[in-house]
């Protein structure tokens, strides 16, 4: 079964997570987990961005060491973080690095100002949720031979959870999910309906 990488990656972010987080940041829990959610998003498409690097993937994931504070702490089986400390403000840092190289500073502004939270938070949670991606995607390897496809085919679903000001960031049109979509409309409307007119 193919996984919806969003849906997978969400189950991890349990109120009993985001309550432990917020003993660090002071963040309305609400919009603690809109950044978060955000935040994945922006990661997923960070990696879409480099799907034609050759081998891009599996070096992103050798990257994360089976001895990381953070991946001993994800227990993959029950989609829980068993412990929440602040060892994924050293480790986040070298995957977004690698991921978004020069723009990791303008990703995490962007998220504070869109989201509404603030600027250390962001750049914390975005550390974090890379961890979590990263550490997702080494523990089921046998996905990184179709994440590019995968991202392609949730690319309009990520792209909406993703605020405007981010997808420029990242290369992408504010309105290119909603043009995406009036294509297809019009491309349905003229199935359902060009034969009747073209047929006479």
């Amino acid at each position: 079964m193919t996984p919806n990488l969003q849906i997978e990656l969400r189950r991890f972010i349990s109120s009993n997570v985001v309550s432990k987080l917020n003993k660090f940041y002071f963040e309305n829990d609400a919009l603690l987990i809109k950044g978060i959610d955000v935040s994945i998003g922006t990661v997923l498409m960070g990696l879409y961005n480099r799907a034609e690097e050759l081998d891009f993937y599996k070096g992103i994931t050798s990257m994360m060491q089976d001895d990381s504070t953070f991946y001993q702490e994800v227990d993959f089986t029950s989609g829980r973080i068993l412990s929440v400390d602040d060892c994924y403000r050293l480790e986040g840092n070298s995957l977004l690095k690698e991921i978004f190289t020069n723009k990791k500073g303008r990703i995490s502004e962007m998220i504070s100002n869109e989201v509404g939270i603030k600027s250390e938070t962001a750049r914390e949670i975005l550390n974090f949720s890379a961890l979590l991606v990263v550490s997702y995607l080494k523990n089921n390897i046998q996905i990184l031979e179709s994440l590019k496809l995968l991202l392609e085919d949730q690319k309009r679903d990520i792209l909406n959870s993703i605020p405007p000001g981010i997808k420029i960031i990242l290369g992408f049109s504010c309105y290119e999910t909603v043009e995406e979509k009036n294509q297809s409309i019009g491309r349905s409307i003229f199935t359902l309906f060009g034969h009747n007119f073209f047929s006479f």
